[in-house]
């Protein structure tokens, strides 16, 4: 069933309500639950509290967000709470870490939306309470609900990865049959990679083309699943658009159990983690990503926010973080950078 922005969100913010994953720890340090004293770029200003809640704690894209955060929390005296979800659309952790963030003394709260709309309350709550907002990586809806989002170009990053599968698709002389491993309901950058595939593949929603779409939440497991699933709705299936490549690899794996060989399909997806560009990209597993730069968000948003917490300008609108399409095989007509690329700039 392909994922619409007018899908109904109550149903994950339900169903997210009774597992809240919060776990709000003060860092900056070398360790968790260190707070920061100073040095770099915070001189002798005084210490500013700035909150981090990414969507889960287990996805390396994550990981190196909080990376990014935690180092720059060092450089510029922050002490960094930090929180996330048990899945990528748990809503309700998001609300209570925004909460308790701000009656911590949070005056910068830096959020991945887990749902973008659901999450805008909570959102609003906080910045009437003086505390300014961040998104990263995924817009609110709408998007000037928060002070400001640092992200990549998702439609920009799903129109790469759907013009190369085009291109690749016209150079195996093969008659495309796609099927689009979703994110989920209500998450906006699931959408727009969703939209962009399309508009770099030169399609429209409803094109006969389109085998069929599941949701996989970004997840193997269900990668896999939703895979089994559309390929017997067609077995035929040739080329796999996944939101992110823990997605792809489960697709990869059902693609596999059912006898297909990666030279007879294309798979595409976006992230451009370095686990990815190992296993994935060099191997020939994911014949393209749309690399973004997840640590350059928090570092910027900590970095940004902690000036603004002191006086400084107040971040506002959109800072694109950039994209670039990974390949092992380029086709011609669409620019991408190699696999050793990928590798020097995986996520930094």
């Amino acid at each position: 069933m392909l994922m619409r922005r007018r899908a109904t969100r109550a149903l994950l913010v339900a169903g997210a309500a009774g597992a809240l994953a919060v776990g709000i720890a003060a860092c900056g340090g070398d360790d968790e639950g260190s707070s920061s004293s100073g040095g770099g770029g915070g001189g002798g200003d005084k210490e500013v509290t700035i909150g981090l809640i990414t969507k889960t704690e287990s996805n390396p894209f994550f990981v190196k967000m909080k990376e990014g955060a935690q180092a720059a929390a060092k450089k510029n005296n922050v002490k960094l709470l930090t929180a996330s979800g048990k899945s990528d659309t748990d809503n309700a952790s998001q609300v209570t870490a925004i909460e308790n963030m701000t009656t911590q003394g949070a005056k910068v709260i830096l959020d991945v939306p887990a749902d973008s709309k659901a999450i805008v309350p909570a959102i609003k709550k906080a910045r009437d309470a003086g505390v300014i907002v961040i998104a990263l990586d995924t817009p609110t809806e709408p998007q000037d609900a928060a002070d400001a989002l640092f992200a990549t170009d998702n439609l920009k990053a799903g129109e790469l990865i759907g013009k190369y599968a085009k291109a690749k698709a016209e150079k195996m002389g093969i008659e495309p049959k796609i099927a689009m491993l979703d994110l989920a309901p209500g998450i906006s950058v699931g959408q727009l990679r969703h939209d962009g595939f399309l508009k770099g593949f030169g399609i429209k929603e409803g094109d006969p083309q389109i085998i069929g779409a599941a949701p996989t939440l970004g997840d193997t497991a269900k990668g896999q699943a939703a895979m089994e699933t559309l390929l017997q709705k067609d077995p035929d299936i040739n080329i796999i658009y996944s939101i992110n490549e823990p997605s792809g690899f489960g697709g990869a794996t059902a693609l596999k159990a059912a006898g297909k060989d990666p030279k007879d399909f294309i798979l595409v997806s976006v992230d451009g983690g370095c686990d990815a560009i190992k296993r994935g990209i060099k191997p020939g597993v994911i014949d393209a990503t749309s690399q973004q730069y997840p640590l350059k968000m928090a570092s910027l948003g900590v970095e940004k926010g902690a000036a603004a917490a002191r006086g400084g300008e107040k971040p506002s609108g959109y800072l694109d973080t950039g994209v670039e399409l990974i390949t092992a095989d380029p086709v011609d007509g669409v620019e991408s950078k190699d696999a050793a690329y990928g590798e020097e700039n995986c996520w930094g």
